[in-house]
Order: structure tokens, then sequence, then C-alpha cells
């Protein structure tokens, strides 16, 4: 652990900027954070989520590293291959910052254990990329009134869209979704690391607007960004009053 003079220094750059100052370093420390997955989008997250000293950070994932992530799940190196993703990762971001408390949940979550699990944190991110996935996760997220950030990638495209208790949900905006769709994942249409990069760091800094308290989230809007043609454009949504997750 770094002595007050350490931290101080570490932090500077973030703690200069009006919007965060000491005492939002100070809540960023004293928040958690919750990846569910370690790969694409959850490396760029767990590492800037580290680098910006959010105290916890949990990581639950039940992969071990193979080659073909090596192209975009930038937390996992050549030598860890065949080692669980929790592991990986963890060992990355404690390198980073040795002040943050890294939790490894080395399981797929399911309908048994996601509960438990996102009851200990402040704030989830999806990084998924299963539409089946997504909605477990939107779900228990809602029953335990957790705000989260959910991202999905599709090749060149990406969206992210940010839930908080009172605010649109996943169904809301997505309310179905076809056996085909729900398959469809990047082993099977391919996908761009870089964009995942962008997305898995988008995601992080909503988790930590959320944590210090500071700028506004996204919600009740759907980002939509095309890197091909970079052209980035927010959809207003709105709350489904007979959504099944989220309506009274």
């Amino acid at each position: 652990m770094e002595n007050i003079d350490e931290l101080r220094e570490r932090y500077s750059r973030q703690t200069m900027l009006p919007q965060i100052g000491l005492e939002g370093q100070e809540r960023l420390a004293r928040g958690s954070v919750l990846l569910i997955g370690a790969g694409g989008l959850g490396s760029p997250a767990g590492l800037y989520l580290a680098a910006a000293g959010v105290g916890t950070i949990g990581v639950a994932d039940g992969d071990v590293v193979s080659r073909s992530n090596l192209a975009r799940q930038v937390a996992h190196f050549t030598g860890d291959l065949g080692r669980p993703k929790t592991d990986s990762i963890a060992a990355k971001m404690r390198a980073i910052n040795p002040n943050v408390d890294v939790r490894t949940h080395p399981v797929f979550l399911d309908q048994g254990s996601i509960h438990d699990v996102i009851a200990h944190y402040d704030f989830v991110i999806d990084c998924t990329d299963s539409l089946c996935s997504k909605y477990m996760i939107n779900d228990a997220c809602v029953a335990q009134g957790k705000p989260f950030a959910v991202g999905g990638v599709y090749q060149f495209g990406a969206q992210l869209l940010t839930c908080v208790p009172g605010s649109a949900c996943y169904r809301c905006v997505f309310p179905d979704a076809s056996p085909t769709e729900a398959d469809t994942s990047c082993a099977i249409a391919g996908v761009m690391g870089t964009v995942v990069g962008l997305l898995g760091c988008l995601q992080a800094t909503e988790a930590v607007k959320f944590l210090a308290g500071v700028g506004e989230l996204l919600t009740n809007r759907l980002l939509i960004a095309d890197t091909l043609t970079m052209q980035f454009h927010t959809i207003a949504t709105r709350r489904d009053p007979n959504c099944p997750a989220c309506s009274k």
C-alpha cells in the first residue's frame, strides 16, 4: 500500500479536475464495481477502474484465456494461455494499482448465483456478449435496484446503455430476441478489437461518474457508435410500463 503522498501523486491528474477533486477520489476509493465478463469489454474496463482507484473491483468469469482472445482482450497476454481469465486480469489490475481490492468470481454467473454476487457491489458492468446473459443481468440488477451499464459490440458497431432505478432498463429497449439473435456472438459474426476497447472504456467511465457523483449518466438514452464512419449518436429511450422486469 502507498502512503498518502504517493496516493496524491498517483491520482493527481484526476483530482485536479474540479468535478472530481479529493472528495470525488475518496468516493471512488469507497466504491465498488462488479465486472461480469473478463474478455474484450471487461479487460479495458477493469484496467481503467483499477487505475482510477476504485476501491473494490469484482470480476466474474468462468472462462480461460485462449489464443483467439488475444487480439482484443488486452488484459490477457500470450503467457496467460490456459489461465483462468479472472486470475489473469486480476494480476494485471493489481500490478497497475496495488491499493485496489480485486475480488475474483471464477464462475459463469447464473440465475442461482447472480443475486448473491451483485449484492456486494455498488455498480455492475455487463461485459458479456450473449443476449441471454444480458437479460439475466438486467433482471437481477433491476430486482436489487443496482445501477448498471450494459454494452454490446457487433463487428465495427457498438451500443451502450446505463440503467438506474426508475430509468428504462435493457428489456425496455430490447424487449425481444429471436433464438438466432440470442446465439450471435463475435465468434460467429467477428468483431474489431479496438471497438471493443472503446466500449469497455466508456462503460468504465459511466461507473466512475456514478461513484464520484459527477456528470450525466447515459440513462434513458442509447448510445450508438459506427466506427467505420466514425458517427456517434444517441437515441432517446423510455421506460416500458409493461416491462416484465422493471414495471410495477
